[in-house]
């Protein structure tokens, strides 16, 4: 049966056989970062089309249809224009830092994959501390998006920029609690061990109400992290603009464009591991048949397809709900969701104490 851990064995196996371990170490690291840059290429084109296709349904029409079949080498050909078109800098900007800018929020991007489990014994670093690796490595992102707002000299830019930073830092409280309570729960950060403790059971349902209010919570505040609708303030069109990157064009509006959905991508990948089970199939107590049916599915299949239903139901949400305005946005954070966050993280607490739960 296909399997991705059957065929990182097999790699591994090859090169340590033909290449002294030093050499063979180094070509692993090569073929990893091959991997990550093609995963990227791969989510951008994927991630914009099923975007979308998602819109078009929402809004009854047919969205792209005319290039490829029914569509689908639309996005190639939307690639294939940013990459033709030239790069134009502003001539007040900070040349420098304006460069840098899409590079650090890609650079962001790929060192949160470092420790996701894509499927059993599948993740480039399996570190003990995965989940304050990520959330920290994650706020980074915030300075890439400073950097290019400031950098551009405009003011639209710099608003966008500080709107962008005031909101990231702002849900990032509300999601830390989210993912915290999970970690009480399996009383680990490794995201390993996470996956391994939902054998019997994913946490949305062991966890009872408290593990509910937490996805949900999650699900929200991740959204706003990404700057998504309804919280694109950053990138509020008829306000902005382009909020931050709107001096950008070409390859460098690419990476910021393709960070976006790779950050969609990360963020449900997170999402799954703690509360739906990550590359785990989904078990029901000992219901010995249905589960070994369950087994039969490749882990690598289950960890994509919980993602994609995560990253569905944040394009639903875009085309669902009203942009909120910036005073609701942080009212949200401050006065409810964060109140809830705690209370709730209480409450798990007292729970995983007692063993509350399945």
């Amino acid at each position: 049966m296909f399997s991705l851990e059957g065929i990182t064995d097999a790699i591994y196996s090859w090169l340590n056989s033909t290449f002294n371990p030093t050499i063979a170490l180094l070509i692993e690291f090569a073929i990893v970062v091959v991997c990550v840059i093609g995963l990227f290429a791969v989510l951008g084109l994927v991630l914009v089309f099923m975007e979308r296709k998602v819109s078009a349904y929402m809004q009854i029409r047919l969205g792209p249809n005319r290039v490829g079949f029914k569509g689908s080498m639309q996005t190639m050909a939307d690639t294939l224009k940013l990459v033709l078109k030239e790069g134009l800098v502003p001539d007040g900007a900070d040349k420098f830092l304006f460069n840098l800018a899409p590079f650090v929020v890609m650079i962001v991007a790929m060192l949160i994959l470092a420790p996701i489990p894509f499927a059993r014994n599948f993740q480039m670093w399996d570190i003990n501390i995965g989940v304050l690796y990520v959330t920290a490595v994650s706020s980074l992102s915030v300075i890439g998006i400073l950097m290019a707002g400031w950098s551009s000299n405009n003011k639209y830019s710099l608003l966008g920029a500080m709107r962008s930073g005031a909101q990231i830092v702002s849900y990032e409280l509300s999601a830390g609690l989210a993912v915290l309570s999970i970690v009480v729960l399996t009383g680990s950060l490794q995201l390993s061990d996470i996956v391994n403790s939902q054998q019997d059971g994913w946490w949305i349902f062991k966890g009872h109400i408290p593990a509910i209010i937490s996805f949900v919570i999650f699900i929200i505040a991740v959204t706003a992290e990404t700057n998504r609708a309804p919280f694109d303030l950053a990138e509020a069109e008829s306000e902005l603009t382009a909020g931050f990157h709107t001096e950008y064009s070409g390859m460098r509006f690419a990476l910021f464009f393709l960070a976006e959905y790779v950050n969609i991508f990360i963020v449900c990948s997170i999402g799954a591991i703690l509360f739906l089970g990550g590359w785990m199939p989904f078990h029901i107590g000992n219901w010995e048949a249905f589960n070994h049916v369950m087994d039969f599915i490749p882990s690598s299949v289950w960890f994509f397809g919980k993602v994609f239903f995560l990253i569905f139901l944040i394009m639903w949400f875009r085309w669902t709900f009203p942009r909120l305005r910036i005073d609701q946005l942080l009212n949200l954070e401050w006065k409810y969701l964060l109140p809830i966050s705690m209370f709730n993280l209480l409450l798990m607490t007292l729970m995983a104490i007692m063993g509350w739960y399945f």
